[in-house]
């Protein structure tokens, strides 16, 4: 969905509203002067330092206030298109050498990886990025660079399977979670990048005796999302699944209502040691027509300001550090693995073969 908010009124009333919601719900402190800090061309007479085009595959709405903290501390004003990775990938393909995109951010891996091997992005380096980016979190040509972090953990029912017996990704090929493992469909990009995952950790023999094994302990149709599977886990329908750690912190928090706040504590999450961590990202659009703009925003986001802006209130892991919600913390450490991100990209084609060749649906 494209979202430009072209009306001052509205505008104002999206921010005030909103915020007033997020403020309650999260305790975000809230500043009266963010509600005159719009995300279009409106000034409130105040002499604009240039707009930055963003198309974002992140669909939430707090990734605003950030954006808009942007506009108070530069005078340059984003402008935002939210819709899906793969359509953004596919406009900017589309558009070519007419695309009015300045910043892409994506919520995988994979998506970053290929947009860039597409030409869809131009390469930049700063120390700014440098320092702020750990290196296995960003391309080594500079054409991406991570923004927040994502853990694949496990969720399982403790009245369907013994929870001390399972540590790792590798635990869910055990004859003994027979029909008791529900997985997200094949197109999912964040299983898609955990096999990448494990390609790189157990090389392609051990990784397709792995899915081979985990494919026989699916016995339930594969669910679309992470909200879903992990309802199923709570209601005894599955007793184990994959999924992003922060859509059962979400579902913890009462963003998604009392009954996916009763659900998601049924569950246990069992965070593997080492974990699977998955990124958002971004990088500048080949054809930006803002281009230092867009390396301004591209460096307040990688910031500790914006990374954990951006983080906190999607309950993700910043680049440097961990989410400090409770709902996070109950989770237990993670220590992430030696993957790096480009290898997720390098290896998602082979991941998408593997998984098909198992019989993952």
């Amino acid at each position: 969905m494209e979202c430009f908010v072209l009306d001052k009124v509205r505008l104002i009333l999206f921010s005030y509203q909103f915020e007033m919601k997020l403020v309650r719900k999260l305790g975000i402190p809230l500043i009266v002067t963010t509600l005159l800090t719009p995300l279009t061309g409106i000034s409130f007479g105040r002499v604009f330092a240039g707009e930055v085009r963003v198309y974002s595959g992140r669909h939430y709405n707090t990734d605003r206030i950030i954006l808009k903290r942007f506009y108070e501390e530069t005078g340059i004003v984003p402008k935002l298109i939210e819709t899906t990775d793969m359509s953004i990938i596919e406009k900017l393909k589309r558009e070519g050498r007419n695309s009015k995109a300045d910043i892409i951010l994506l919520v995988d891996a994979a998506r970053i990886h290929n947009a860039a091997k597409s030409g869809l992005l131009q390469s930049y380096r700063s120390p700014k990025l440098d320092k702020e980016v750990p290196e296995k979190y960003r391309d080594p040509k500079g054409r991406w660079y991570a923004l927040t972090r994502r853990v694949r953990i496990m969720v399982a029912n403790p009245k369907l399977v013994n929870v001390n017996e399972i540590k790792s990704y590798s635990d869910l090929a055990k004859p003994t979670l027979k029909g008791k493992v529900c997985l997200r469909k094949r197109n999912s990009p964040y299983n898609q990048s955990l096999v990448a995952d494990q390609i790189v950790l157990k090389g392609e023999k051990g990784t397709k005796k792995w899915l081979k094994g985990m494919i026989k302990n699916v016995s339930e149709p594969y669910f679309p999302g992470d909200i879903a599977l992990t309802r199923a886990v709570a209601q005894g329908i599955c007793g184990i699944g994959l999924v992003n750690h922060y859509y059962v912190a979400r579902m913890l928090a009462g963003l998604n209502g009392q009954r996916d706040k009763e659900l998601a504590q049924k569950v246990k999450v069992i965070t593997p040691n080492p974990a699977h961590v998955n990124v958002s990202a971004g990088g500048i659009a080949k054809y930006a027509r803002n281009k230092q703009e867009a390396i301004q925003l591209l460096e307040y986001l990688v910031s500790p300001h914006g990374s954990k802006g951006l983080a906190g209130p999607t309950f993700e892991h910043p680049l440097n550090g961990f989410n400090r919600s409770k709902e996070v913390r109950n989770f237990g450490d993670v220590r992430p693995d030696k993957v790096t991100v480009s290898q997720l990209g390098f290896f998602n084609a082979k991941s998408i073969r593997f998984m098909a060749e198992a019989g993952w649906q």
